[in-house]
């Protein structure tokens, strides 16, 4: 009853029982103070394990019942007691009380099971890096990193970088060895990291051509005995030598490499003979090239030693040996699979899939790559030793093509006739080269194609467009793929003005060959033919993207843009230009076409800047001539402009108006002596010069010379007959076009037209001399002192009378229209 008593003192048992247990909560379990107090006070009091039962975790009790002994006490209800009583703590508890838990000290395991008991891991220990291991490891890491970042830096061109790399590198692999000999494991110096930094060290030097220090690391290698198959590393050096040309070492250490490589590195030592050979050419020393490419012919033959040792036959001008390498390079299996196993054959559609999988892959694109060199070096030694091996061109070019069409390459056969033809081309023998090529009209559609093709350009390119038509034609439909087929026949539709039929052909020819650059010029060119000039700028635009450095391209670009702005936008046509010049700067077109467009703006300075150079690379320009001729008229520099008008005299030397200019400019000068020799030569040559004879005349008049009434004289008569002349010409258009009465009206109207002719003689005079520079020159005054006063200074601007001189022009125009002669000038 004591303890019932007991029982009844304390509070309820069971409050809160449907309450949240915070012991499920793991958050809040730090914060929970009578959990943290049970952990305490349980933990380190469990008795130790012992043997358990099987498919429990607990130990040696019963089970279905709490830890902990049983001792059976009376309850209140007349039934035992289901609780444990421990250290004399004695209460009622029941079965459906919380499990695990009682509020007495119990000694034991206690319910744990999140496993909160132990508390938190215990932090990692810290790695002690001052340890001298630790520092070593590190080391070696950093190391590796730097070797590593070395040749990732040499991988993307940044040769500068890689190379600072390896030599920190370098630095910390030294103080990586001297810090393992501080702490005694010298014996555990890593000779693989070692050798590792020297060769990426080494590898850099030379690819920075750092020759020397290259060799140096390389040297360092070679003779530390401790590095195992260090002799490779010779041929390295001798590759520098080779680089350096100094060709004899260059062999000393390939042989020394050849040495110390074994009989069963085949291959290395094929390659390493290879390049002794063509140290050997580049010697001079063909005989011992060939006697190491023969060896290699014999152990290994490969199709790129087999093409060395024909042209070092060829220099040596052995005929029999040429053909002997000949058949040997033809040859020389590939070790290629034969391109049928990428067709598919069957209905299967798995096995196409992988065949359509493989047709592509990198091992294809190889073999593709190895059998195009292959036939380049076939074609190019055929070439080659075609007019060394027999008599004549033909017959050797005969036998090479036999010997192909019974080799593995018999496609080529073909393709070494039509080179036949084009090397009848080079020889300028049309005739031969024309047979050649129709002899392919009843070969196989790829051949005859081809064939044809160059048949089509010789014809066009003789200006026989109906036979270049009929071959393009032929070409066409052996092969209507074929964009050069295209091109010809588009070029023979454009001669005869088709422009848009010729830009279909050549759009056509780009729908088969997106890059064929041909068609995609002579499309911007027909553009602007017809006056497109949008899509014409496109094209050049599109073509310029692929040919940057073209300058035909680039000149198109700015006749095009400086047409297409109309004058409006000249500042892209310069640019063009400059562009122009930039690739091709002694193109003189081009030069002339800057200055035209700087004259243009008004900016006379670099207008004859570019002139000047356009007249320095081709001087016969007559309108750059003219330009410049004019500028130092303008500018008031005559004896300058006598140069280029004497020029133009040269180049035309039926034009009398640059002899009138030389002599304008001597006038101009001031230089009248010099003037009046040049007119009297002109006079000599065009005595019905009726300009020449009016200066001649004002001349001699200024001068007071006697001469003055023979060239009035002469003046006179001219003008006499030229009037007859025209008078003549007119009346006769008039009398064969009219009746007799219309006749008649017609003698009056040539009367009346001689009558205007007289009146107008002065103007037809005055327009002429207009259009010479020089041909204003006031003479209205005769006497001397206003002449002088007129030629102060012949190389300064004259500010007596405007640059333009409009106004005097009519006025002189006048003068020379109106004067009349004395009578005493007139013949007795």
């Amino acid at each position: 009853m004591e303890n019932v008593h007991l029982a009844m003192e304390e509070d309820d048992l069971y409050s809160g029982y449907n309450d949240y247990n915070p012991t499920f909560d793991s958050e809040e379990l730090e914060n929970d103070v009578d959990f943290q107090q049970a952990v305490r006070t349980s933990h380190g009091r469990r008795p130790p394990m012992t043997a358990k039962f099987p498919g429990t975790a607990i130990g040696s009790r019963a089970l279905g019942t709490s830890f902990g002994s049983r001792v059976p006490l009376p309850s209140s209800m007349g039934r035992p007691m289901t609780g444990a009583v421990q250290d004399g703590a004695a209460r009622p508890m029941t079965a459906v009380r919380a499990a695990g838990y009682t509020s007495s000290m119990v000694r034991g395991p206690t319910f744990d099971p999140l496993g909160q008991s132990k508390g938190p891991a215990p932090p990692l220990e810290a790695k002690n890096e001052d340890t001298p291991e630790e520092k070593i490891k590190i080391l070696e890491k950093k190391v590796n990193d730097l070797i590593e970042e070395s040749c990732m830096a040499q991988s993307i061109g940044a040769l500068q970088l890689a190379l600072e790399k390896g030599k920190e590198a370098g630095r910390k692999e030294r103080a990586l060895v001297r810090q393992r000999e501080q702490s005694g494991n010298a014996e555990h110096i890593s000779l693989d990291l070692t050798y590792s930094v020297l060769l990426n060290l080494a590898n850099q030097y030379a690819n920075n051509e750092m020759y020397p220090e290259a060799l140096n690391s390389y040297q360092v290698i070679v003779k530390n005995k401790m590095f195992s198959n260090a002799g490779r590393l010779k041929v390295n050096m001798a590759n520098i030598y080779v680089k350096q040309k100094n060709y004899s070492k260059a062999i000393k250490f390939y042989r020394m490499a050849l040495d110390q490589i074994s009989n069963a590195h085949k291959e290395m030592r094929i390659k390493i003979m290879q390049n002794i050979g063509v140290v050997f050419v580049r010697m001079g020393q063909y005989s011992d090239a060939i006697t190491s490419f023969e060896h290699i012919m014999i152990e290994s033959p490969n199709i790129r030693t087999g093409f060395n040792l024909i042209l070092c036959y060829f220099a040596i001008g052995d005929r029999e040996r040429m053909k002997k390498a000949f058949q040997k390079l033809i040859s020389v299996p590939l070790g290629i699979d034969d391109e049928d196993k990428y067709i598919p054959t069957n209905d299967d559609t798995s096995s196409n899939m992988v065949i359509e999988a493989i047709k592509n892959d990198k091992l294809h694109q190889m073999e593709r790559d190895l059998k195009v060199l292959a036939e380049k070096y076939i074609m190019t030694a055929a070439k080659l030793i075609a007019p060394a091996i027999e008599t004549s061109f033909a017959t050797g070019f005969d036998w090479c093509v036999e010997m192909v069409k019974s080799s593995l390459y018999v496609e080529l056969a073909n393709d070494l006739e039509i080179n036949k033809a084009i090397t009848y081309l080079r020889q300028k023998d049309f005739n031969q080269a024309v047979e050649t090529l129709k002899t392919f009209e009843k070969k196989d559609s790829r051949v005859k194609s081809a064939a044809a093709t160059n048949l089509s350009f010789l014809y066009f390119l003789e200006k026989d467009y109906d036979q270049a038509d009929r071959y393009a034609d032929l070409a066409m439909n052996a092969d209507r793929y074929n964009p050069a087929a295209l091109i010809n026949k588009g070029n023979t539709v454009f001669v005869k003005q088709d422009h848009e039929k010729a830009a279909e052909f050549y759009k056509e020819a780009l729908r088969n060959d997106s890059s064929c650059t041909e068609a995609l010029y002579n499309l911007g060119l027909t553009y602007k033919r017809l006056n497109r000039l949008e899509e014409a700028l496109d094209c050049f635009l599109k073509l310029h993207a692929i040919l940057r450095n073209s300058a035909q391209v680039m000149y198109q670009l700015a006749n095009l843009g400086y047409i297409y702005e109309l004058l409006e936008d000249t500042q892209q046509a310069i640019e063009w230009l400059m562009q122009v010049i930039s690739v091709t700067p002694t193109d003189p077109q081009a030069l002339a076409k800057l200055g035209e467009l700087y004259s243009g703006e008004g900016d006379k300075s670099q207008a004859f800047q570019y002139y000047y150079e356009s007249f320095r690379y081709f001087p016969s320009n007559i309108d750059v001539i003219e330009w410049l001729g004019a500028y130092y008229i303008e500018t008031q520099f005559c004896e300058k402009a006598i140069q280029y008008f004497e020029r133009a005299t040269l180049i035309q030397p039926t034009q009398v108006k640059w002899q009138l200019m030389v002599a304008s400019c001597y006038r101009r000068s001031g230089n009248y002596q010099k003037a009046l020799e040049t007119y009297k030569d002109i006079h000599r040559k065009f005595p019905e010069n009726v300009e020449c004879l009016r200066f001649l005349v004002r001349l001699c008049t200024d001068m007071g010379l006697k001469e003055v009434q023979e060239y009035a004289t002469r003046l006179k008569k001219v003008e006499k007959m030229k009037e007859i002349r025209e008078q003549r010409v007119k009346s006769g258009r008039e009398g064969s076009a009219r009746g007799r009465r219309e006749g008649r009206e017609g003698s009056a109207g040539s009367a009346d037209s001689g009558h205007s002719s007289n009146s107008t003689k002065g103007e037809r005079l005055s327009a002429k001399m207009r259009a010479l520079p020089g041909s204003n020159e006031p003479y209205e005054a005769s006497s001397p002192k206003e002449i002088d006063a007129s030629y102060v200074d012949p190389l300064g601007p004259h500010m007596e009378r405007p640059k333009t001189g409009a106004k005097k022009r009519v006025e002189d125009d006048d003068d020379f229209a109106d004067e009349e002669l004395g009578d005493d000038l007139l013949p007795e």
